[in-house]
């Protein structure tokens, strides 16, 4: 898992277009001949984001599925903080004091 990750945040940094339409539009000024290479670039970098958009954990629930989840986990946390509340209060257990 370790290693999935900077794969990962390379791809989440390798997401701009930015760059790509600025070299289309340089190369469309000086009537250049790699505008196509660079449009090619571009609907590469497209089908990438949209492929990483598709892979996307949770993208095939409807928002009103993702936010019934969302209250779900919620509501378990509440209920998991109430009950180590609950247990730290009993003070059911002896810990050793160090000396």
């Amino acid at each position: 898992m370790a290693g999935s990750q900077p794969k990962q945040e390379k791809e989440s940094e390798d997401c701009s277009l930015l760059p790509l339409v600025h070299d289309i539009i340089k190369c469309m000024d000086k009537d250049s001949q790699d505008v196509h290479q660079e449009l090619a670039k571009l609907k590469t970098k497209i089908q990438e984001a949209r492929e990483q958009i598709s892979n996307m954990p949770g993208i095939e629930c409807s928002p009103a599925e993702q936010q019934q989840q969302l209250e779900t986990l919620r509501e378990q946390v509440r209920t998991k903080n109430q009950l180590l509340q609950k247990y730290k209060s009993l003070c059911m257990f002896d810990v050793p004091k160090a000396s």
